[in-house]
């Protein structure tokens, strides 16, 4: 099931769903990344592979082999 660092996921709710599966959702980053809200443009941090947005509880995912950088941080949906 491990598709390695290929980052070919096309929707925020694909890395949740995995980052889940691999029980890495709840691994802290290893440096908390700046999110800026797509869905109430809240400024937060995200510290761990999956967060949420502390004003809109918008679900954002991100991958371990991605987990450097917001560019790849995806937003799964409110409450996700």
């Amino acid at each position: 099931m491990h598709d390695g660092c290929s980052g070919a996921y096309e929707s925020g709710k694909q890395i949740v769903d995995k980052i889940r599966m691999m029980g890495f959702n709840k691994s802290p980053l290893a440096v908390s990344l700046e999110i800026d809200c797509t869905n109430c443009d809240t400024v937060f941090q995200m510290e761990h592979m999956e967060s949420q947005c502390p004003s809109c509880e918008m679900v954002y995912g991100v991958t371990p082999c991605h987990s450097h950088t917001a560019e790849f941080v995806k937003a799964a949906g409110v409450k996700y």
